[in-house]
């Protein structure tokens, strides 16, 4: 038996009034995702544990089978993984987002998705401005990086620039428990960021061109290197891929003993090579049991807002990703079984995650679908799988249970 997951990030929502009530996934067109419902089981999951925030690295470690409670260090050390940073045991690493700020507030937590090239730049002369023998940046994918303090104390209050556009940073910086030093530090470094960054060459023909500048870091859910078990160990999952745009799931399954799988285009946004993402899935599937299909573009468009980009960002997956996917079940439907769902919830309206049910459905070789027939957040609560509590998806999933 061969096993894909199809995770679309942050995809699902809460209603909206000028939807008529509906959520994004009610009002968006996707016939593909409801035919794939139509030969599903379905059910509602929890994703994050009520000890942790509700972010993308607890829910989707949930999902590949991680008890998070146990397993989870930080963002800063998944991130680190999928750049192949070696952590010493004292090593501190944040993800590190380079964000806009103006007049004291946060503006955008993604510098308007700055480019991979522009970052580049940016983090290296962070590195030779700021960095030290205990500070260092390292440069991953647009506005995503990653910092290292060595010898760092953790404890630390970190704030999720994604939860607080608008905000004065005054409010935010960091707050120490046990890592008073450590905030200190970190606090320093955010704010001198915004000497060295405000009028690098960058940003000033950013300025130009009317984007959002890159001109402060923002260093976030800092941790130590964790001890995770393999998925081959906890799951005995042999052969199995991510595939994703985005640095944390690389570095989750890189932990896990997963081998990553890059597709040209992907970026993680509402133009990221879906087709090409799809296709790498399938043609993985030749010679792997188990293949994660990360697709990143409804959690974005959910931090920025924007309803009609989300609503564009499902219809795509749909049109894009699931359409091709249901070709190859057709001749692959002893072999196959297809688990889609989101993460987490990323509501337009309030621009954050929050920790709700997320729905799911798993079609199944030899399993009857029951009588859902639409896909979305509330459909799925008469689904015959019911509820599901964390790791408990993927020993259902893994499980074969009629």
């Amino acid at each position: 038996m061969k096993y894909l997951v199809i995770l679309a990030d942050g995809f699902a929502d809460q209603p909206i009034d000028r939807l008529g009530g509906k959520t994004p996934m009610m009002a968006a067109k996707t016939p593909h995702i409801d035919q794939l419902c139509q030969l599903s089981r379905c059910g509602l999951l929890k994703t994050v544990p009520d000890s942790l925030h509700p972010g993308s690295e607890v829910a989707n470690m949930t999902i590949m089978g991680y008890d998070a409670a146990k397993y989870y260090e930080g963002r800063g050390v998944l991130e680190a993984a999928a750049l192949g940073l070696d952590l010493d045991d004292d090593d501190l690493a944040f993800r590190c987002n380079l964000v806009s700020a103006e007049e004291g507030v946060l503006l955008n937590h993604s510098a308007g998705h700055i480019s991979t090239p522009e970052a580049k730049e940016l983090i290296d002369v962070l590195n030779e401005n700021l960095s030290n023998d205990r500070v260092k940046f390292y440069p991953g994918v647009s506005y995503r990086h990653v910092m290292v303090i060595k010898g760092g104390k953790n404890g630390l209050s970190c704030t999720p620039p994604h939860d607080v556009p608008g905000t004065k940073i005054d409010g935010i910086l960091p707050k120490p428990a046990q890592g008073h030093e450590t905030a200190r530090l970190l606090s320093d470094l955010m704010l001198k960021s915004n000497d060295v960054l405000d009028n690098h060459p960058v940003n000033k023909k950013r300025k130009e061109k009317g984007k959002p500048v890159a001109n402060m870091i923002w260093p976030w859910s800092p941790g130590f290197k964790p001890q995770m078990p393999l998925l081959k160990d906890l799951y005995g999952i042999e052969n199995g891929v991510v595939i994703s745009a985005v640095d944390l799931i690389h570095g989750l399954g890189k932990l896990g003993g997963l081998k990553s799988v890059f597709v040209d285009g992907a970026t993680g946004l509402f133009d990221t090579n879906y087709t090409g993402k799809a296709e790498a899935a399938l043609e993985a599937l030749k010679d792997n049991d188990y293949v994660f299909l990360h697709i990143e573009a409804p959690d974005e468009a959910g931090h920025e807002g924007d309803v009609e980009l989300k609503i564009k960002t499902l219809e795509d997956i749909d049109q894009l990703v699931v359409k091709p996917v249901l070709s190859y079940l057709d001749s692959h439907k002893e072999e196959l079984s297809i688990a889609f769902l989101p993460d987490h919830p990323t509501p337009c309206e309030l621009r954050t995650h929050t920790r709700d049910y997320v729905p799911f459905m798993i079609s199944r070789p030899g399993v009857k679908a029951d009588n859902v027939n639409e896909y979305n957040e509330s459909s799925v609560a008469d689904g015959e799988i019911g509820f599901l509590d964390q790791t408990e998806f993927m020993t259902y999933f893994l499980s074969g249970k009629k």
